[in-house]
């Protein structure tokens, strides 16, 4: 199985490089996880350009860059007008509409930060993260906190539905609680599976979590407004083809929020295929 699963992902990684990756671009954002190693090395292999910057997600994919003898540049070195060409970046979990769950890594606030600056975010994954609907699969989502502010959060998110959250700790219990790459604590939170904006259309549920529902969008903005929040791992909202027709309209970089979602998520199937789900606008 696990052959089969390292398989899959490398299979995903290469067809998302060759379509995706432009030897020409300047910045390339390279996400965290298992499947992103596959991914430079792809890049590695396509990329003739050494002048390419590569803005890394955490200390691992940094580390991965590195060994594979690119560049990186850490993401407050980049000049305020400067985009990213593209990002490649791993997922949990990904639903009909290509929102995706993340931060299983404990990496999900740099993540959202080198997503929303890149000109389009492409996931790449394994054929178990290819769900209808988020939390079908994966069974919790993220939660990036202050240390400080933990038992209020996990009473709030109590409030809003969450069946039992918990503070994430390390391997070893007496390690105390995982820290992050910013020095906060995850949270991981049950939810019942969240509605897609297409079921709140046909009246599936309110998504407001008024009766239980909660559409995806709506259950981000409710958790990041938890005071001692600093990120979600839910990526929703525009993609980068329309965060960048916002850009034309509004003369601005700054209008992406949310994670961006993928423009295109490859996911390698056990068979060595690869099935690709695209924006519609795609």
């Amino acid at each position: 199985m696990t052959d089969a699963i390292e398989s899959a992902k490398k299979a995903a990684a290469i067809q998302a490089v060759k379509e995706h990756f432009d030897p020409t671009a300047t910045h390339v954002g390279i996400g965290s996880g298992t499947t992103i190693v596959y991914v430079v090395e792809a890049i590695k292999d396509a990329s003739t350009n050494p002048q390419i910057r590569f803005v890394p997600t955490g200390y691992q994919s940094r580390q991965v860059i590195v060994q594979a003898g690119l560049t990186p540049i850490a993401f407050d070195s980049l000049p305020p007008d400067v985009m990213l060409d593209v990002a490649f970046d791993g997922a949990d979990e990904v639903d009909e509409e290509l929102n995706c769950i993340k931060g299983g890594g404990a990496c999900l606030f740099q993540e959202k930060l080198v997503a929303e600056r890149a000109k389009k975010f492409v996931c790449v994954a394994d054929y178990r993260k290819n769900q209808s609907r988020l939390l079908t699969f994966w069974p919790t989502i993220p939660i990036e906190v202050a240390p400080i502010s933990v038992p209020n959060v996990l009473t709030s998110l109590r409030t809003i539905g969450s069946t039992k959250p918990e503070l994430r700790t390390t391997l070893l219990m007496k390690s105390g609680p995982l820290k992050t790459d910013q020095d906060f604590f995850i949270v991981d939170a049950p939810f019942p599976p969240l509605l897609t904006t297409a079921d709140v259309a046909a009246g599936k549920g309110k998504g407001d979590g008024s009766d239980g529902t909660w559409e995806v969008n709506k259950l981000s903005r409710a958790i990041k407004e938890l005071t001692g929040v600093l990120e979600v791992g839910i990526f929703s909202g525009l993609n980068g083809n329309e965060a960048e027709a916002l850009r034309v309209k509004e003369s601005s970089v700054r209008t992406v929020t949310g994670g961006q979602k993928p423009v295109a998520v490859y996911f390698g199937m056990q068979d060595g295929s690869v099935q690709v789900r695209k924006a519609k606008d795609l």
